[in-house]
């Protein structure tokens, strides 16, 4: 009898040991992209969850009990910051509790301030729309930024989990081979985009243009977050006869009416990109988010 406790105490040892360890840090990602990041970083040291999905516009959320509850078990919020948030998180952090997360503290990573932001507004007045004072805050969509988001990622993840800083300084190595390869990948693929006349139907995509050359004619929009009218998008048809563009790149989470009707009015495609991690089918990780952005660029040119 004794040694059959023995056997048994054995065996659940072994299973015990055979199963995955619990996560050492709980992620909070205010959007998809940063979620999927802190997975490649991370790896199992990490739960990362993402606060927002792919089909729901980040500039507008509800501060829900449920996600004050998930801010309030997270070490880490990861943050794009320069305005995308500023209408719910704030309030999500000061409702959680939780002082490791609040900005300035090591439990909160901006990605906004690694990086070089584009539009930033010489004037800001709020009746020119939806103006973010820091400038366009949708960076996730140049793979440089994602690059430079990682490095400081790491180093955060390792500051907060010293026992793992090894596993997440080779995952890091891992991912930043695979991406700069990718991106090499990505940039010879996209060649034929450069110097492509696109309408934009938000001012989601600056980053994407600036990398891979595009020239954006202008927004849909007549301001930023604003609705298009009848009578500005005749105008902007006049516009698109005078000075032709290629096609009209739409996020996955806005509304299809205007770029659509712009579309079949002009004669040009609407490009449906997946804007994040999540928006397609395709689009299932950050490398699939931009493999899945260059194939619909590049049939949408075609």
């Amino acid at each position: 009898m004794f040694r059959n406790l023995i056997w048994c105490l054995a065996a659940l040892m072994l299973a015990l040991a055979a199963m995955p360890a619990s996560a050492a840090l709980n992620v909070l990602a205010s959007v998809p992209e940063w979620a999927a990041l802190a997975k490649e970083v991370g790896g199992e040291r990490v739960s990362a969850s993402s606060a927002t999905n792919a089909l729901q516009d980040p500039h507008r959320v509800d501060a829900k009990p449920s996600l004050i509850a998930r801010a309030r078990g997270a070490q880490l919020v990861i943050a794009t910051g320069a305005g995308l948030e500023v209408g719910w998180l704030p309030v999500v952090l000061r409702e959680s509790g939780n002082a490791g997360i609040q900005p300035g503290q090591p439990g909160y990573l901006e990605a906004a301030g690694l990086v070089r932001l584009l539009e930033v507004p010489t004037r800001v007045d709020r009746a020119d729309g939806d103006v973010h004072p820091g400038g366009n805050p949708h960076l996730q969509l140049d793979p440089r930024n994602i690059q430079k988001v990682a490095d400081a990622l790491a180093a955060r993840l390792a500051q907060l989990d010293p026992a793992g800083a090894a596993v997440y300084k080779a995952n890091h190595a891992r991912f930043s081979e695979r991406w700069k390869a990718a991106m090499a990948r990505w940039e010879q693929a996209a060649a034929p985009l450069k110097g492509a006349p696109v309408w934009v139907q938000h001012r989601s995509f600056p980053y994407l243009a600036d990398w891979l050359g595009l020239r954006e004619l202008g927004a849909l929009e007549p301001k930023p977050g604003v609705e298009p009218g009848s009578s500005h998008l005749a105008a902007l048809l006049e516009r698109q006869r005078a000075q032709p563009a290629r096609m009209i790149l739409r996020p996955a989470y806005t509304r299809a009416t205007a770029s659509e009707w712009l579309g079949e009015r002009a004669q040009i495609p609407v490009v449906v990109l997946p804007f994040t991690v999540g928006g397609s089918t395709e689009a299932g990780d950050l490398f699939g988010l931009f493999d899945d952005t260059i194939r619909r660029l590049l049939a949408g040119i075609k």
